[in-house]
């Protein structure tokens, strides 16, 4: 049975369709980045980088070294699309991509991680054996099927993530639809629709059908009956996504991965009239499926436990954000911050207060408040930075406070800890974080 599901050979119109728009897609992520001044704002101007703990080593190259680098992604995405040097490209556009990712947390947003973890899968697809500069290069490549556990991959990996989306929804900001009004608030001058998207009865079909689309969209794309509703309800969820929140191509992207939940005749009858369609039925085990299904099973096994490991810490994730990345908690909350930074020498005991902006960009100061682990790390930061001076130093945060979801600002890190001394955990609360308080 687990055979049957698995390695059963079938039509491979939908991943060469969705290899070239995925391609597409990652170069028009690369090259925007630098056209729109992201590149600049978040990797050049920055004297100091958030990376995501543990990573500090991953450092922006310096000058103008990242606009290159990105212009390489953007080629990469390129020659993915067209099936050139696939392998070498999908490997050295994931590296290169995971590096982007964990070299700066600024600007998290979930899509980069998806992107990570579809870029993987498409390591190990054979998705340049049709239609391809490879397979017109090496004609003996040439194949007109995949094996089916390329669309049970990308199938569950969907259901994790919409799944897990929707249960983090049902809390009370949420159902209340207070968040969506907070969200949304910042719309209100979008031409056309800006004073639609502060209706009450908005937010509530909006709050609604959100949780409803991610609980049900990867069952309705399964079955037959109701698939061509669900893409229809697919399209306008993600159009909605797209232009009142503006995510990149996240959107886009999850409709690119619609391809895999219909017939691979019907993707060959839009995209490849000429092809000839695969129509057998041939099962084809790996060599080493052993190893194949011990990696298989491990992976979705982390992805199924990652999103869960708030549930094991201290405190309310919407409060402390620990375990809240690589979780799919996506659009959940606003969150505003202030903090001050106080340093003292040990030696000494002189004190200043840090004035933020000899150091970070605007955005960086804008974020800096609201969250605990870029308040620990620019602690470390400016520990370190007077250790080369051959100074020790203790480093406080002075009135943190934080709003959450438009609430009254309320203190947030415990002022009387050395943040300078304090370690991190990424698997612990951190008692320096005050408590929350209100019971969410």
């Amino acid at each position: 049975m687990l055979s049957r599901l698995l390695y059963t050979k079938t039509d491979n119109a939908p991943l060469v369709v969705f290899r070239i728009i995925f391609g597409i897609l990652i170069a028009f992520e690369c090259y925007g980045a630098i056209l729109t001044g992201w590149v600049k704002s978040t990797l050049i101007n920055p004297k100091f980088t958030f990376t995501f703990i543990g990573f500090e080593w991953l450092q922006p190259i310096p000058g103008n070294g990242m606009y290159i680098y990105f212009l390489i992604m953007g080629t990469l995405g390129i020659c993915i699309a067209l099936g050139f040097r696939y392998r070498i490209s999908i490997i050295a556009f994931t590296l290169m991509w995971t590096a982007v990712y964990l070299m700066q947390k600024t600007s998290y947003n979930n899509h980069y991680y998806l992107l990570i973890l579809i870029s993987g899968f498409m390591v190990f697809f054979p998705a340049n054996r049709y239609f391809s500069v490879d397979a017109r290069l090496r004609p003996a490549i040439r194949s007109n099927t995949m094996p089916s556990w390329i669309k049970w991959a990308i199938v569950l990996q969907l259901f994790i993530v919409y799944t897990y989306a929707a249960i983090a929804k049902m809390y009370g900001d949420w159902l209340d639809f207070g968040v969506l009004k907070v969200l949304l608030k910042g719309k209100a001058d979008f031409w056309l629709i800006g004073s639609l998207l502060q209706e009450p009865w908005l937010h509530g079909m909006v709050g609604i059908l959100g949780i409803l689309y991610d609980l049900t969209i990867i069952p309705a794309l399964l079955w037959k009956k109701s698939r061509s509703v669900a893409f229809i309800a697919s399209i306008i969820f993600h159009l909605f996504n797209s232009i009142v929140f503006q995510i990149g191509i996240f959107p886009y992207l999850s409709l690119a991965l619609t391809l895999f939940f219909f017939e691979a005749e019907t993707i060959k009858n839009i995209f490849f009239k000429r092809k000839p369609l695969y129509k057998g039925n041939e099962i084809q085990l790996p060599a080493f499926r052993i190893i194949f299904i011990t990696c298989f099973s491990f992976y979705f096994l982390v992805q199924l436990a990652l999103p869960l490991r708030h549930y094991f810490i201290k405190g309310d994730v919407l409060w402390t954000e620990e375990g809240h990345r690589m979780s799919w908690r996506m659009m959940l909350r606003s969150r505003v911050g202030q903090v001050q930074f106080k340093m003292v020498n040990q030696k000494n005991g002189e004190s200043k207060i840090i004035a933020l902006e000899d150091y970070l960009s605007r955005s960086q100061r804008h974020r800096i408040g609201a969250y605990p682990d870029f308040i620990w790390q620019f602690a470390q930061y400016l520990k370190k930075e007077e250790q080369k001076k051959g100074e020790t130093v203790s480093v406080y945060a002075l009135n943190s406070k934080v709003s959450i979801n438009g609430r009254p600002y309320s203190a947030f890190i415990d002022p009387k800890v050395d943040l300078a001394s304090e370690k991190w955990d990424p698997f612990r609360h951190h008692n320096w974080i005050l408590p929350s308080p209100v019971a969410r």
